[in-house]
């Protein structure tokens, strides 16, 4: 099963959004908490059987996803925020200046192995500069999803995968029909029993209708 969706409902209104799609990355999350009002009216316009995904708060990042008063009150935060919105789904994803040691390795995994049992589903996404697969294994070894982009670093062999498309060149990218031509050869060729393509580039809208078409998804 393919689920194709945004990060965040980018310029478009959230009514709009849920016509297009069945997921959504709730970006709010990673940097202010959004208030109750407007948690409950994305639960209320959105499908039934639309599914949310949260971003966690970015302090747990910074942290080095250490356990601490910090760390505490974010996951509290998100867990409130996972409740109210019936989201099953949490993304963590690592600040570029965690350094790769055997120190961080060992602290992700511990906090991994933690949340796994609040949520429902837990995504991690390595920093960038570490291995791809080096830090999908960290994951794995957690017994959690580890996220990536398959037009970097290949598919992930797992029956799960999260994939995260940050454009070509960075946010503020799109991609060119030959690179959507390409995920969608790279999707078709999958194994995985559930996998889900997010795009996070600034025409993520736009990018992630051309995908669903390549795969001729309505």
């Amino acid at each position: 099963m393919i689920t194709v969706g945004c990060a965040g409902f980018g310029q478009y209104a959230a009514t709009r959004f849920f016509k297009e799609f069945a997921f959504l990355e709730v970006q709010e999350t990673h940097v202010a908490i959004p208030g109750t009002g407007t948690i409950k009216r994305w639960r209320r316009e959105a499908p039934p059987d639309f599914r949310f995904a949260l971003l966690a708060p970015r302090e747990i990042g910074q942290e080095g996803f250490r356990n601490g008063k910090v760390v505490e009150t974010a996951l509290k935060a998100i867990t409130d925020v996972a409740k109210s919105l019936k989201a099953d789904t949490v993304v963590f994803v690592s600040p570029p200046e965690l350094v790769k040691n055997r120190a961080n390795k060992a602290e992700v995994k511990e906090f991994l192995q933690m949340v796994r049992r609040k949520f429902g589903r837990v995504i991690w996404e390595p920093p960038p500069g570490w291995d791809p697969d080096d830090g999908a294994q960290i994951a794995i070894d957690a017994k959690v999803i580890p996220a990536r982009d398959p037009l970097l670093h290949g598919l992930l062999d797992a029956p799960e995968a999260y994939y995260r498309l940050a454009g070509p060149a960075g946010h503020k990218s799109r991609y060119e029909d030959p690179a959507i031509d390409k995920l969608a050869e790279l999707a078709s060729e999958a194994t995985h029993e559930q996998a889900t393509y997010v795009f996070t580039n600034v025409d993520m809208f736009a990018d992630a209708k051309r995908f669903k078409k390549a795969m001729k998804m309505p």
